[in-house]
Formats: structure tokens, C-alpha cells, sequence
């Protein structure tokens, strides 16, 4: 067998970084297409795992901009299709459900967002796809026909007990002592975030400075670090980053991913943005299994 990943977000990687290696030792043929985006290089790097950029990534992008790139990959991706001839494609690229449509090769889009948060992906992307693999909670609209349900959560691939252990080893070689808190911090520039506010400026200075009085305080950012918070910048490599969330005392952040990932640790979270109580998957983490807080930024 012969199967492309299509990624596009770190968490992507997490969700399928264990199926691939269990995939290689079964024989099968893979190969890793990305989305430009640093810390998903990081991660891929730092597990030793080779890839192919098929679309370049700037900081602003307009939908145009986006077009653009979306249609040029594509036509990329379809000389690569060519070339490796695979028999599944699987992922959470736009691209790939294109060249399904023209080739027939199968793809299995993987979401856990509502059609309602990422729209506009979804309209461009679920008419081609084969199958559209989702958490229960997660509305896929009118493409119900096409989601194959699960009773469970994405980040459960990686986080789960039976393949994730966390090491304390990972604190020790760092200097990280308990009490810690960790805030994370995204850039908020995909199409879907446009006027959709975050974690920043007096709140989060108003965060840390209670967080400091207790215990050390980490940030993880997206974006550059301002020079009077680069003294909290996180010393650990990416791929260490769920060791450090399993033990941190609390999670703040502005992070969906993560926000998800920290319940599926038992690590207390809060998570401060506009989505808050526009997302099936953290609405049910949050209401049902109380494992996570959302915070509007009106309602600080």
C-alpha cells in the first residue's frame, strides 16, 4: 500500500505520527506532504521524519493570496500523485479532495472543527472528498452523508495512555521545577480567525503576573515573542511540548489544539478567545466532561 499524509497543522502530525510508523513496519509506502508552517518543520525534524512542502506559507494571507496558493499546490500535488502513485490519500489539506475527484484515488479528510468555524475550507473541500473522518460531536452539514463517526477525539491518537507516557525527565534536563504554568499563544491569521481576537496585551500581562507570584511561568508562541516576554519563552524542543502541558499546574491560552490536548491530560485549562462556544468538540469537553473553560475576550 501506498498512502499520502497531507498536513497542514502541528497537531496533524501528532495525529498521524504513530499510524505512519506503525504503517512502515507493515511494509506500506508513505509520504508526508505540508503546508509551510515552522513548528510542523520543527516537529518533523526533531522525529526524524522527511517531507515534501507542497504550499509556501506567509504570515498575512488574503483569500486571493490563498487561491492562488490552493491552485498552484494542487497542480504541484498532481505531478507528485503522478510520480508516487498512491493508493489512499488521508489528511487536512484542501488540495488532495481535487486530485481525488480527477484521479478517483480515495481521500479520507480528518477534521474535528465545525463546518460552521472553517466554512469556507469545508464548502471548497468536502464536495471532492471520499469520507470525511470526525469526532461524534463534530457538524459536518449537509456532507453527514459522507462523516464516518467516532466516539472519541483526535489528539486521543497521540495522548492516549496505551501510547503516551509522560516523562518527568523532560522538567529535570530543563530546570523545570512545580509549580509552572504554561500560556500558549497563536497567531490567529487563518482565514476563519479574521476579527477573532485572542490572548494579548493587558490580559495577558494581568495573567502573568498572578501566574509569577506562585510558580514560573512558560510561553509557547506562534508568533515572535515581544522583547518583555521573551524572558518566558519555553527552553524545551517541540516535540516535548506534551510532557511539559501533562505536567504544568494549569494551561491559558488561546490554542484550540491545545486546549483539547490539555483535557486529554488532565492538565486544567482555559482557553481565551472568540471561538468560545462555536466548537462542538471543546463545548462537549467543556459541558459534559468539565475537563476545560472558555473565556470570550469580552468576558474577561
Amino acid at each position: 500500500m501506498r498512502i499520502i499524509f497531507a498536513l497542514g497543522h502541528p497537531a496533524h502530525f501528532h495525529l498521524f505520527k504513530n499510524v505512519i510508523k506503525k504503517l512502515a513496519e507493515k511494509g506500506a509506502v508513505t509520504k508526508i506532504l505540508i503546508t509551510d508552517k515552522d513548528i510542523l518543520k520543527k516537529l518533523l525534524h526533531e522525529h526524524g521524519f522527511s517531507y515534501t512542502i507542497i504550499a509556501p506559507r506567509k504570515n498575512r494571507e488574503t483569500i486571493l493570496y490563498k487561491a492562488i496558493k490552493i491552485f498552484k499546490s494542487t497542480f504541484s500535488l498532481y505531478k507528485i500523485v503522478k510520480s508516487f502513485k498512491p493508493t489512499l490519500m488521508i489528511g487536512s489539506l484542501t488540495q488532495p479532495s481535487y486530485i481525488s475527484a480527477i484521479t478517483g484515488i480515495p481521500y479520507i479528510f480528518t477534521g474535528e472543527d465545525d463546518i460552521s468555524y472553517t466554512f469556507l475550507q469545508c464548502a471548497v473541500t468536502y464536495p471532492f472528498v471520499s469520507h470525511i473522518l470526525a469526532p461524534e460531536p463534530t457538524k459536518v452539514g449537509v456532507f453527514k452523508y459522507k462523516k464516518v463517526s467516532y466516539a472519541g477525539y483526535q489528539k486521543l491518537s497521540y495522548l492516549h495512555p496505551n501510547v503516551f507516557t509522560a516523562s518527568d525527565a523532560v522538567l529535570e534536563s530543563n530546570g523545570i521545577t512545580k509549580p509552572f504554568y504554561l500560556i500558549r499563544l497563536v497567531n490567529l491569521n487563518a482565514y476563519h480567525d479574521v476579527n477573532i481576537k485572542g490572548l494579548s496585551g493587558n490580559v495577558l500581562d494581568s495573567i502573568i503576573n498572578k501566574l509569577e507570584k506562585k510558580g514560573r511561568v512558560f510561553i509557547t508562541s506562534e508568533k515572535p515573542l515581544g522583547m518583555n516576554y521573551q524572558k518566558y519563552e519555553l527552553p524545551i524542543q517541540a516535540k516535548d511540548i506534551h510532557h511539559l502541558l501533562y505536567y504544568a499546574d494549569i494551561y491559558i491560552g488561546d490554542s484550540q489544539s491545545m486546549a483539547v490536548e490539555a483535557a486529554m491530560l488532565g492538565t486544567p485549562s482555559i482557553r481565551f478567545n472568540d471561538f468560545v462556544g462555536k466548537i462542538s468538540v471543546l463545548d462537549e469537553l467543556e459541558k459534559k466532561y468539565q475537563l476545560s473553560v472558555g473565556i470570550k475576550t469580552n468576558e474577561p
